[in-house]
This record gives C-alpha cells, structure tokens and sequence, in this order.
C-alpha cells in the first residue's frame, strides 16, 4: 500500500477551522504499512466525550459549527477524519479501500489508541455505516448514540434511486468536485472559500481514491461482504438499550425513511426523542447544526 500525505499548507486560513491537529498512528489489519489519522480534539480532557464521525467526500471541516457550540456546553469533542480524507493518510489505490478496512482503522485509532469510554456519538452518512459498527462491537464505550441521514445496509430490498443515481456519478464523472458534491447536498448556500476548504485535503486526482471508491462500498446486495458484517453487526446494534435519537433532515432524498428502520429495531430507541429536522439536506451540518448540538446534547443527558 502507498500513502499519499496532504501538505499542511493546504489547511492554511481555512474560515472557522481555527482547531489544532492531533494525530494517532494506526495498523493496517491487511499486514500494510502504518497510518496516520487526524483529529479534532477541542473542550477540557476531563469533560463528557462528543464523538462527531464524517462522510463521503466530506471530512471533519463539516463540523466546524457545531464545535464551539458543543465545546460551550461542557463537552469534549473528538472529530476524526477518515482514513483518505482530511488531514489523514490516503491509500493511493481504490483496491486499498474496503468496508472492513475503513472500520477496523476507526476502531484502532478511537477505542485503542485515543481509549475513548462513554462515549455520545453523533454519525452522518458514512460516519453511521462505520460509527454504529463500532457500537455494535463495543456497545458498552457508547452511552448515547444520535444517528443522521445514515444507515447500516445489509444490501436488503432496492436502495433508493437517489443512492443509485450518486453512485453512478461518483464513477462517471470526469472531476470529483468534493466541494461542489457538499454543495450539491446542502440547502445553505456555500462561500467559495467554504467550497475551497472541501476540496483541500485533495490537492489533485491521486489523493482523492477513497472519495471514488467509498459511494460502491456501501452495501447493495445480500452477498456483499459489508452486508454480510452488517447483519451480524445489527444482531448487536439491535440489542443496544444505550439512548439511541435519529435527527434526520427532511430534504435528504437519499436516507428518507431510514430514521423509521432505527426507532423500530434498536432496542435503545424506543420511547426517544427523534426529530425530524426541517431545512436538513444530506449535509445537514451544514444546514442546521442548532438543531443538531440540541440533539446531541439531549441525548447525552438521557443517557447520564
């Protein structure tokens, strides 16, 4: 496996990224070389643990608003990027990215490396499909859990023609534009250095395999070996009694009906506080993070 590392200069006077890096070394569990992994760590150490988990192409910039709000709160907040995004180590070939891979580098870098316990995770799109496997394999680390415009697809039924539609384009379209994709799926009009700060983990085409290859990841079909794990994987999540909230946006056409599969089949839902958020895109940090810190917050006091 060969690496590719974004300059840092790349993250220079980026709008209301003021926050430091961190980084934590992580094994390949396929026997490559190791990994570095950023993340945002902002509110005092001792403080009740926020874990704030990304998507596809996005990286932890998605949560620059909802940082400050957390942080005034008295949270701490953990925000990692994925592995191929941000400010972490990218795998410069597609065939370097599997499901398994992508949980196993989160699972090492959060719950190993970083230990963290009692946990509030808060996931959206692809920070669900590999945050709430790492609920379902450490159930007890999480005390709340607040799951946005996300799923965990065991390749059951037809997906969504929304979902068909940006997995075709991810592969066809000739310039993987992550700042116009963000934008694409926020009501909120972007600046154009907002657009810009998307797209600077990805200073060319090599540095962007993960952001192609993760929209074919997601489970499609009942042989796939990410709905293989994802069925063993809700035989856990469906037992977690932990508070379990679903925040989805409105205008998300891809998740639309999702929140309804989490209240109904996770032990931990039931009888909680699940909002339907109002002006939510799929981005919808975006969008409404107000909205969201609300959420997070509530959840973790149900669950102290």
């Amino acid at each position: 496996m060969e690496l590719l590392r974004t300059p840092d200069e790349r993250f220079d006077e980026l709008p209301d990224f003021p926050f430091a890096p961190n980084y934590v070394e992580v094994t390949d569990p396929d026997g490559g070389p190791s990994i570095r992994v950023h993340y945002v760590d902002e509110g005092l150490p001792d403080a009740p643990i926020v874990l704030l988990m990304h998507g596809e192409p996005s990286w932890s910039y998605l949560y620059r608003h909802m940082i400050p709000m957390l942080v005034s709160r008295g949270f701490r907040c953990v925000a990692p990027d994925l592995v191929g995004f941000g400010r972490s180590d990218k795998p410069t070939s597609r065939d370097d990215h599997t499901y398994a891979r992508h949980v196993e580098w989160m699972r090492e870098a959060l719950l190993d490396r970083l230990d963290l316990d009692d946990i509030t995770l808060f996931c959206q799109d692809w920070g669900g499909l590999i945050g709430l496997r790492l609920v379902s394999a450490s159930p007890d680390r999480f005390g709340a859990v607040v799951a946005s415009n996300t799923g965990l697809p065991t390749g059951a039924g037809s997906p969504p023609e929304a979902f068909l539609n940006w997995q075709h384009f991810s592969q066809t379209v000739p310039d993987f534009d992550s700042g116009m994709i963000v934008q694409m799926a926020t009501n909120r009009d972007l600046t154009e250095v907002e657009v810009a700060a998307y797209n600077a983990p990805f200073p060319d085409d090599s540095y962007k395999e993960a952001a192609r290859i993760m929209p074919t990841l997601v489970p499609t079909s009942a042989d796939d070996p990410g709905a293989i794990d994802n069925r063993a994987a809700w035989a856990s999540l469906g037992s977690f009694d932990g508070v379990f909230v679903t925040a989805f946006g409105t205008d998300d056409p891809i998740t639309a009906g999702g929140d309804h599969y989490f209240q109904t089949t996770v032990a931990g839902a039931a009888g909680r506080p699940h909002r339907s958020i109002e002006g939510g895109h799929h981005f919808i940090q975006e969008d409404t993070p107000d909205a969201l810190v609300d959420a997070i917050t509530e959840a973790h006091n149900l669950g102290s």
